[in-house]
């Protein structure tokens, strides 16, 4: 039984396998993709519902432009419609949703959709739900270091004043705690350029199970394994 005293305070998923799970039932990669939008609502709903504060997931990399232009097109409809279509039940469910990752080379009626979604989540009180859409660890993190190399050529911040917490404060998670526990499903043991800096010192889990597979109760058995383990962050 998971300890509601310690539970991680942000968890980071890689939602990992839709595609291998719709093969194996020989359908699309659609239908994965569709199924796994249903666990992710599922799993969200179920975080807020036990007391988690963050959660982001990994939806589309930057690397995902190089799928087929098929699959591309098919993704983009179901973040489309999935936008559109969440923000009211976010909205009715008390969760937060943002957006991260980098807009450019989105649609315009994405990028609306976009907006619509946060703005009508933003008062929310319950879990900050984050979506990394379009999002690079090290676009991230370039972006970051050109926004702090502009404001020190601005004269705006001393080069010497440059630490942990002023880059913390230029990405995506800003005012967010990093993740306390990272879990990947499918068995890949990768990261996957997602959250290079904010992963530190996360805790890792990788779950032999396709996306659209997992449940309240492996999400459970992954934050009951988070709670036993000794967490030092560098200290002895």
């Amino acid at each position: 039984m998971i300890d509601k005293e310690n539970l991680p305070k942000h968890i980071a998923i890689i939602m990992d396998g839709n595609r291998r799970w719709a093969k194996k039932l020989g359908k699309p990669s659609s239908f994965g993709h569709k199924e796994g939008a249903k666990t992710l609502e599922k799993i969200v709903r179920y975080a807020n519902k036990i007391g988690i504060k963050h959660i982001t997931v990994y939806a589309f990399s930057t690397e995902n432009w190089k799928r087929t232009e098929d699959e591309v097109k098919a993704l983009m409809m179901l973040f489309q419609s999935y936008l559109d279509d969440y923000a009211k039940r976010a909205d009715t469910e008390n969760i937060k949703v943002k957006i991260v990752g980098n807009r450019e080379g989105l649609s315009e009626r994405m990028k609306s959709s976009i907006v619509k979604c946060m703005e009508r989540t933003k008062d929310n009180t319950g879990i900050v739900f984050n979506i990394a859409l379009n999002y690079g660890g090290r676009d991230e993190l370039l972006q970051a270091i050109k926004q702090i190399a502009q404001d020190s050529k601005d004269a705006k911040i001393d080069i010497n004043n440059i630490d942990e917490e002023m880059v913390s404060n230029h990405l995506y998670t800003k005012g967010q705690p990093d993740p306390d526990l990272l879990i990947r499903t499918s068995g890949e043991l990768r990261l996957s350029n997602f959250l290079p800096w904010q992963l530190v010192y996360s805790e890792f889990m990788f779950i032999d199970k396709n996306w659209p597979d997992f449940n309240e109760e492996d999400l459970d058995k992954a934050i009951e394994e988070y709670q036993r383990r000794n967490r030092k962050f560098g200290a002895n």
